[in-house]
Parts: C-alpha cells; sequence; structure tokens
C-alpha cells in the first residue's frame, strides 16, 4: 500500500494541533481549578535557553501549516504571534487545524519530488519534497508539541500520553 504526501503530512497536521489545542485546554482547566495564573503557564519554560510555552504553540502552528505550503506550493496564510493567554494558543492550533483541513490531495500530488526551499537565519536549504516531509516538517512539528507537552507536564498539568496521542481515531 503506497501513502500519499497529503496522508503523511495534512492528517498527521491536523491531529497534532487538535490534540494540541485539547491539552492547552486541559491546562487552562486546571489553571482555573487550582487558581492559578494561567499566564505562569504561557511564559513558562523548560529551561532558561528554551522557548516558554507561547513560543512552542506558535512554532508547532507554523511548522506545519508552512511545511504544507511549501510542500503544496502554495502560500500559507500569515499568523501573528502574538498570543499571550492560553485562550489565544488554543484558537491558534484550532485555527491552524482548520487551515490544514482546506487543503486537498490534488495539492500534494507529485510533491515528494519536488524540491522545496526556505531561508533558516544564517543560510537557504533545499530538500525533495518527501525528505523534507520526513526529516524537516514532522519532527520540528513533533518537537515542538512535546515540548509544549512537556512544559505544561513540568508545571503540574495533569497529563498523559492520550492526551499527546488523541482519543480520537484517526480520520
Amino acid at each position: 500500500m503506497k501513502i500519499s504526501m497529503y496522508e503523511a503530512c495534512v492528517k498527521p497536521g491536523i491531529r497534532m494541533m487538535n490534540n494540541l489545542a485539547a491539552v492547552l485546554d486541559k491546562a487552562a482547566q486546571h489553571a482555573q481549578a487550582k487558581k492559578i495564573d494561567p499566564t505562569v503557564f504561557v511564559g513558562a519554560r523548560l529551561a532558561p535557553d528554551m522557548f516558554p510555552l507561547a513560543r512552542q504553540v506558535q512554532i508547532a502552528s507554523d511548522s506545519v501549516k508552512i511545511g504544507a505550503a511549501r510542500i503544496a506550493a502554495i502560500e500559507a496564510p500569515p499568523f501573528e504571534d502574538n498570543e499571550k493567554s492560553l485562550p489565544e494558543l488554543i484558537e491558534r492550533a484550532k485555527k491552524t487545524a482548520a487551515w490544514l483541513e482546506t487543503l486537498n490531495p490534488g495539492q500534494f500530488e507529485g510533491s515528494e519530488d519536488r524540491m522545496v526551499t526556505w531561508k533558516t537565519r544564517s543560510t537557504e536549504r533545499s530538500m525533495q519534497g518527501l525528505a523534507y516531509l520526513l526529516h524537516q516538517l514532522l519532527p520540528n512539528l513533533h518537537f515542538h508539541c512535546t515540548t509544549a507537552y512537556a512544559i505544561l507536564r513540568h508545571n503540574g498539568v495533569e497529563l498523559g500520553k492520550m492526551d499527546y496521542l488523541g482519543t480520537q481515531p484517526p480520520a
């Protein structure tokens, strides 16, 4: 059985963004129940030199949104990185999933061999679409979603593996 670039990129992206929104919602509920200022979570980080939760969510969102657009050779919508609350971060994750849902398999046809080029802070990189998906987009998405989960778990939010993976079967 062959898997399409759409199935390997968009479907996991939607799932991870929806799961991230659910994890952030649990954090908001936890803050309310324990009478914790939720901005403590938004600014929390695992280590002094790591990005805080808000930036982890923004990067996860951008990774999948911009990465999928690069693979499909289309433009991604710009999102301002101005979220300062858990509800705004939840909305960011949901908005990313909603945009991914507008994509269709036809946009990804032939993309495994199409060159994807992007700029980093110091250089420009290029990879074939499949390599970009497997070695750049998906690892980056999972790194930032995992880090967001770990920040919240480290700060006392009661989360488990199924919160990260999601409880709904993949579509």
